[in-house]
């Protein structure tokens, strides 16, 4: 079949050759419009929203077009494991299909890839905590041997949370680029060669944000020159463009600053003798800035630090021991590659621990976050349309932002405002799903106000008779942590294996879940998004609350009282977007395919009790809606029988 001259609309249609040679492929007429719209925004470098809701066969319907286009692509997915699937499972089969031969090539952030001369180092150091250490860096020289691509993904022996890893990988602070006498052999650098000669190249959100926003990670841009930019899971991006546009520095940063200066000092002669005390100040320094921290909240605007006299003191103090460190190591830095790129990180982190502490820019959020050992310290701007808008023009490029959850009960406004998209082209396209026969939502009657103390002990018993009529595949999805546990303790008598997130890593408690054939599965904020669970293993999904962001988030706070300072509403012009995208990423869970059927249960009585609550509702795929529990056990009773 020649393919050369049809359309990507024409490829996708019924007589094309997806129809013929894919099998189970069901040609889709929303999934040929929204080809069509990308091929015309690759051809006239226009600016895209696509908001394709489940089943559209949203994939292949930018990598036709992609593919087919003649020019270089960057397509960016939410996660590593999307990243992986697309490239080594989607875009083969759309490649083969089509007949394209391209150069296409997959590209992961740096601590992603071995890095040789670290691991050299490791080997040569000898100090491992415990035989399993030694035993896992034999595994991983071993395998760097035999590897061609050095991406830890592919190597399953070493546990993904080892201790490890972050040893025998390097960060764009500790690689000694160009200068390091294995560069010739690197992983990253061959990976960084591979995408900028790559007619298509696949990344994640983080990698693309650290290259284009910061070009913090070396070895030039492979970015820069790509003709379009196709953003899969856009909705994630203003979340983490934010963390991107962001000055920060984290205890951790500093300790291994000072950890790799002792390292060095063991290959440069009598640098130990002036570099000991200096280094050996600043794990103290560290401890004594986080003990001053420890009666503040976990989380929060830096005003709270400025009116503590004990914690200020002992920051003065931390940027004085950081100064110090970085004064002693500039006389070295001509003796070693290692000693040059180390008196350059501690300049560096000088410069961005002054920057964090100045609360003084009216742009930024200052704030900062406390851990169990450490901190870290950030200034993010207020608003992140003008930098996203400068990287766009910057980059002469079609910018593609495609997702399930973009509109609010269709007004894309929200995301646009946020990422500074003046004038998009905009695309809104209905699942193919019958969500009318597929689904119900059930709004459960006489649960109080979800402030009330005893909601989640209300909740728990509303859904106690759904579970037995669902007989347990259920996702019960809640707003805090703390509701999860609690639920979790009051459902521990249930007869249905019960699978809690925190108990084991998210894979595994999917596969487990999925085996289990009844399982009920507790999660929090990253099982409403990017889980899919399709078939009988999931027929219903339990939504506690609405998922408004909690209130403690400084730069959610700064930005709410701009907006309110500018005379917008707040509530209305941000956060009731920002819930409704949410809530349709956590119902999104239920249907994931064209034979699945479940109920939708949501328990918060704001659905109904409030004004916005119908603009929630309207945002929802078109289901029959239902306050009656008898109607969800008679639809689980037909589904029983069908089946």
């Amino acid at each position: 079949m020649n393919t050369h001259n049809q359309s990507a609309r024409e490829l996708l249609g019924p007589d094309g050759p997806f129809a013929h040679e894919v099998p189970n492929f069901a040609t889709r007429e929303s999934q040929q419009v929204m080809a069509e719209a990308v091929e015309e925004a690759i051809a006239d470098r226009e600016t895209l929203i696509a908001e394709a809701g489940t089943g559209t066969g949203k994939t292949f319907a930018y990598l036709v077009p992609a593919l087919r286009s003649g020019k270089r692509v960057i397509v960016s997915t939410g996660t590593k494991t999307l990243q992986d699937q697309l490239f080594h499972r989607d875009l083969p089969r759309v490649r083969e299909t089509i007949g394209a031969r391209l150069k296409t090539s997959l590209l992961k952030g740096r601590a992603n890839y071995l890095c040789l001369y670290r691991t050299d180092q490791v080997a040569r150091d000898g100090r491992l905590a415990s035989r399993e250490q030694v035993a896992h860096l034999q595994a991983i020289r071993a395998w760097a041997k035999r590897s061609g691509s050095g991406d830890r993904g592919e190597f399953a022996e070493v546990p993904e949370d080892s201790p490890l890893w972050p040893r025998v990988t390097s960060t764009a602070e500790n690689c000694l680029g160009a200068e390091c006498p294995m560069f010739g052999d690197c992983f990253v650098v061959k990976a960084r060669r591979a995408a900028q000669e790559a007619d298509l190249v696949v990344v994640n959100h983080h990698l693309l944000f650290a290259d284009l926003a910061i070009k913090q990670e070396g070895f030039g841009e492979i970015l820069p020159g790509a003709q379009a930019f196709i953003l899969d899971e856009a909705h994630q991006i203003p979340e983490l463009a934010g963390v991107f546009f962001s000055t920060s520095v984290t205890s951790r940063q500093i300790a291994e600053l000072a950890q790799d200066a002792l390292a060095e000092c063991a290959s440069v002669a009598g640098a130990l003798a002036t570099l000991k005390e200096p280094i050996e100040a600043v794990a103290p320094a560290l401890r004594r800035t986080r003990l001053a921290l420890d009666k503040l909240p976990a989380k929060g605007a830096f005003a709270l630090i400025e009116t503590d006299s004990i914690a200020q003191s002992e920051l003065h103090d931390l940027e004085e021991v950081l100064r110090k460190l970085a004064e002693a190591l500039a006389p070295h830095a001509e003796r070693s590659r290692g000693m040059d790129s180390l008196q350059q990180r501690a300049e560096a982190l000088c410069q961005r621990l002054h920057a964090v502490l100045d609360g003084a820019a009216h742009d930024a959020v200052h704030w900062y976050e406390l851990f169990q050992q450490g901190f870290s310290f950030h200034a993010t701007p207020l608003d992140l349309a003008p930098p996203m808008r400068a990287l766009r023009e910057a980059s002469h490029a079609s910018w593609i932002f495609t997702s399930a959850t973009l509109s609010v009960a269709g007004d894309f406004q929200h995301f646009s405002r946020q990422l500074g998209l003046d004038d998009p082209v905009r695309l809104s396209l209905d699942s193919p799903f019958d969500y009318a026969r597929q689904a119900l939502a059930y709004l459960p009657k006489g649960l109080p106000d979800p402030n009330a103390q005893d909601y989640t002990e209300r909740v728990i018993a509303a859904a106690r008779p759904v579970l037995d009529a669902a007989r347990g595949r259920t996702f019960l999805l809640f707003t805090s942590h703390r509701a999860l546990r609690r639920a979790a303790e009051l459902l521990a008598d249930a007869p249905f294996p019960l699978f809690i997130q925190g108990t084991a890593p998210r894979h595994q408690l999917l596969t487990e879940f999925r085996e289990s054939g009844n399982g009920v599965l507790l999660g929090a904020a990253s099982f409403w998004e990017g889980v899919d669970v399709s078939g009988e293993a999931l027929s219903c999904v339990i939504i506690d609350k609405l998922p408004f962001a909690a209130p403690d988030d400084p730069v959610l706070v700064a930005r709410l009282n701009a907006l309110r300072e500018s005379g917008a509403n707040p509530f209305f012009d941000w956060q009731v977007p920002a819930a409704v995208i949410a809530l349709k990423q956590g119902s999104g869970r239920l249907i994931r395919d064209v034979a699945d059927r479940g109920v939708l249960m949501l328990c918060d009585p704001r659905l109904t009790t409030k004004a916005y609550g119908k603009l929630f509702l309207r945002s929802l795929p078109p289901m029959p809606l239902t306050r009656e529990l008898g109607d969800v056990q008679r639809f689980f009773d037909v589904a029983a029988a069908a089946g």
